[in-house]
């Protein structure tokens, strides 16, 4: 039975191929289906649709904004935050705010995107509030571990048409990541503090559990001295009792901190990480933003814990 309608078919499809040439015409190529509909969920567990990839993108952070330009997608961008900075083509696009006052929402609506790249600094309530102007909002969390990191690019790579860019990002890092914690296997760990904001040196501000510098530095082979979650000050008396082995402290063109400027803190001289001059300068964009340069944090990281082994 199959034999016969096989042959049936090649026949019928004989007989078309006559009519259409007699007729002086060729066939109708045949019908396909629209592109599929992208459809993902956001962090705040929403499900967002765009018809098609993005072309017109803001960016609200500048983690989404680095990883824009690293997947090949910079020149969807038509506006960013007014902290996106990196990589220097960023700048010359038109900033809409957000630096330390509000958004530009005007302005926002003016350059018709089609998608708003929100982060994990943006909160609900502004999330909802471009919203009801209209724009498609997708907001990025920020992640806890590198999976976390990898999935984040593989959306955005989704959201601009840049998936294959996106693997290939995603299987560089994660090599680079394998590769470094080959050279860490069988180090000792060393008990660690980060210094975020050491303006009160008597109580400065530093990152617990849940965060990913806190999640770096126990990569990196790291013991953080800090007990408590999430964000806060510690005082110089616990400090002292933690006795880090080393120190690292956030720089940046708007931080004062130096090496030297720690070491000769009243009351710090009695840190090993400070008798052994083990105190060392950690880039705030490679570990406060978290885009793809999360793993040159986590080298950081790791070179100033055990440079033996990059040496």
């Amino acid at each position: 039975m199959s034999v016969f309608r096989s042959g049936t078919s090649i026949l019928v499809g004989l007989l078309l191929a006559f009519v259409f040439s007699v007729a002086g015409c060729t066939p109708a190529p045949p019908v396909t289906e629209a592109s599929a509909t992208i459809s993902m969920t956001d962090g705040l567990g929403r499900t967002i649709s765009l018809e098609n990839p993005a072309a017109r993108i803001v960016s609200l952070a500048p983690s989404n904004t680095e990883i824009l330009f690293v997947l090949g997608a910079g020149k969807t961008l038509v506006g960013r935050d007014e902290f996106s900075d990196y990589p220097e083509e960023a700048v010359d696009v038109p900033s809409v705010g957000g630096g330390f006052g509000e958004y530009n929402m005007e302005a926002i609506v003016a350059l018709q995107p089609d998608l708003v790249l929100a982060g994990g600094i943006n909160t609900p309530e502004q999330v909802q509030a471009m919203e009801d102007l209209g724009l498609t909002v997708f907001l990025i969390s920020n992640p806890l571990d590198f999976d976390g990191l990898y999935s984040n690019l593989e959306m955005v790579g989704t959201l601009t048409g840049h998936e294959g860019e996106a693997d290939d990002l995603v299987d560089s890092l994660h090599n680079r990541v394998g590769a470094i914690t080959e050279k860490l296997a069988g180090a000792p760990s060393l008990r660690v503090f980060l210094e975020v904001d050491g303006t009160d040196p008597t109580a400065p501000w530093t990152t617990g559990a849940g965060t990913f510098q806190d999640y770096l530095i126990r990569m990196a082979g790291g013991v953080n001295v800090v007990t408590f979650d999430g964000w806060g000050q510690v005082n110089l008396e616990d400090l002292i009792a933690s006795n880090p082995e080393v120190i690292f402290y956030s720089a940046a063109p708007y931080i004062p901190t130096t090496v030297e400027s720690l070491m000769a803190r009243p009351g710090w001289d009695v840190i090993n990480a400070v008798r052994n001059n083990a105190v060392f300068a950690i880039d705030t964009d490679l570990t406060d933003l978290p885009g793809p340069r999360l793993v040159d944090g986590f080298e950081a990281f790791s070179r100033g814990l055990h440079p033996e082994l990059f040496e």
